[in-house]
């Protein structure tokens, strides 16, 4: 339980999507400039890597790997379907994106209009990629890990679109640097925020 707590804690701060391996940077740029908007935009994705990282674990595990299918039968030991990891987690991903979009255009059409295109574009999002990616390349040895890593990975990346979506609001009314205003302070304050949460690595898990 403890060791679930700690990916959990780790995927947020330490391994945060954003500020430690800077993915998922389209959306956090552009649906950022209020936080309602980024409010729905973080859950969304919350979702879709809570869902998609433990489903694409079970996935790699039962299918992918080396010897996974041996649970069919003994010739299968062989059979190496890793090649197929990237179409199949893409696959899994558009699947649960297309479940959550029409989730927010039922009971919430405006949060709908105002995510606009970036709402389908959580598919081809490089942070739930990463996550699923991630989640690989780690081992996790088991389902509850990967969806804690999962779950974490979603909170850390609200809590970065809603942090800067915040600082954006406050700065609007700030005597900003012609030059800088827009995306130029934008990624002023993401690198500051990233020093920030490298202060998080001292933390021993």
């Amino acid at each position: 339980m403890q060791e679930i707590f700690n990916i959990f804690i780790k995927s947020i701060f330490i391994d945060n999507m954003v500020f430690a391996y800077f993915l998922g940077m389209c959306s956090y740029l552009a649906v950022s400039k209020t936080v309602s908007t980024s409010f729905g935009l973080g859950i969304a994705v919350v979702f879709v890597l809570g869902i998609t990282v433990p489903v694409d674990y079970l996935l790699n595990e039962f299918v992918l790997q080396p010897g996974a299918l041996v649970w069919l039968d003994e010739g299968f030991k062989d059979v190496d379907l890793s090649f197929l990891s990237f179409i199949l987690f893409i696959a899994i991903i558009a699947s649960m994106v297309q479940l959550v979009e029409m989730v927010v255009e039922k009971f919430s059409p405006a949060l709908y209009a105002s995510l606009g295109i970036f709402l389908p574009l959580i598919a081809v999002n490089c942070a739930i990629l990463g996550g699923s990616l991630f989640m690989q390349q780690r081992e996790y040895q088991s389902l509850a890990q990967a969806t804690s890593f999962g779950l974490g990975s979603g909170v850390g990346f609200f809590l970065a679109i809603v942090g800067i979506a915040a600082i954006r609001e406050k700065i609007r009314y700030s005597n900003i640097p012609p030059a800088l205003r827009g995306l130029g302070i934008t990624f002023i304050i993401t690198g500051l925020m990233g020093i920030a949460f490298m202060s998080f690595l001292g933390i021993k898990l």
